[in-house]
């Protein structure tokens, strides 16, 4: 009897990613993705916005994921204006600021995404790359990446992240895409409250909400075509090939191929089996 393999399972991910944390409007996991060889692995890499709203029970919930490293990608005022509240949690936080911006520049920034992504991909390689490393070498728990909005300087960095394990540009874009469905009340509030404490006035408020697929994979594109690849762009600013293999060997899971032809094997013997007359 001839056995049909069927295709590899890829694990179904929800519409919903979103985790429910109180204090918090743009925490997900980024975890079962079809990837190279596999999925993402769910709940090591956590993508996020700004954590200063956190009350007890939120941070026992996160601590107990468990997240034990915290990225936050914010420039210095953003932290001094809003630290995370994770005292007490024993969560390690690791500040790599992406523009390194004080707030008279901040206010002075380019006015169009287009030209602040550009910005990231050509003058933050460095900190791009050491917020890779910093996952590819932490993912024994759960890591959570962060910036206020947990779009734009996350929203790269992430998006880097799941080229390196061969998601597609399309999933990658529509990921990216998901933070405009969770752009709540609270987060316009809160940009309201970094125009007033930096002066910005009204220049963020179109910008601010605004997530076009288009615009992350023109990132990806600007950094392929000045290094090759997205792997060939992080070599250069710091990265080595040695951390590339280990995030992924740690947010891969392959696919168990053998398993799944041995139980189809299985499946058509006792099959087989049941059909065969008794003496």
């Amino acid at each position: 009897m001839a056995v049909t393999t069927p295709p590899p399972r890829i694990p179904t991910v929800p519409a919903d990613r979103r985790i429910p944390l109180a204090g918090t409007f743009n925490l997900r996991d980024v975890g079962g993705y079809p990837a190279a060889g596999g999925t993402v692995r769910a709940g090591l890499l956590l993508r996020g916005d700004a954590l200063h709203r956190l009350d007890d029970s939120a941070r026992a919930t996160l601590a107990g994921l468990p997240v034990r490293t915290v990225v936050d990608l914010r420039e210095d005022f953003e932290a001094r204006l809003s630290p995370d509240a994770l005292d007490g949690t024993g969560i390690a936080v690791l500040r790599l600021p992406v523009f390194r911006f004080t707030g008279d520049s901040f206010g002075k920034s380019p006015e169009d995404l287009k030209t602040v992504y550009d910005h990231m991909v050509d003058d933050c390689g460095e900190v791009l790359a050491a917020a890779v490393a910093h996952v590819a070498t932490a993912t024994a728990h759960p890591i959570l990446v962060h910036c206020s909005a947990g779009k734009d300087r996350t929203g790269v960095v992430v998006a880097i992240i799941l080229s390196l394990l061969g998601v597609s540009d399309e999933v990658i874009a529509e990921d990216y895409h998901l933070t405009s469905a969770y752009l709540a009340e609270e987060f316009t509030q809160a940009v309201e409250q970094l125009q007033a404490a930096t002066g910005l006035g009204q220049r963020l408020n179109g910008q601010a909400l605004a997530c076009p697929p288009e615009l992350i994979l023109a990132t990806l594109e600007r950094m392929r075509a000045s290094h090759g690849s997205i792997e060939g762009y992080l070599l250069a600013h710091g990265l080595t090939a040695q951390l590339v293999a280990e995030l992924r060997r740690s947010l891969i899971e392959p696919l168990v191929v053998e398993a799944v032809v041995e139980a189809a094997v299985v499946e058509a013997v006792a099959a087989e089996t049941a059909g065969e007359p008794t003496d």
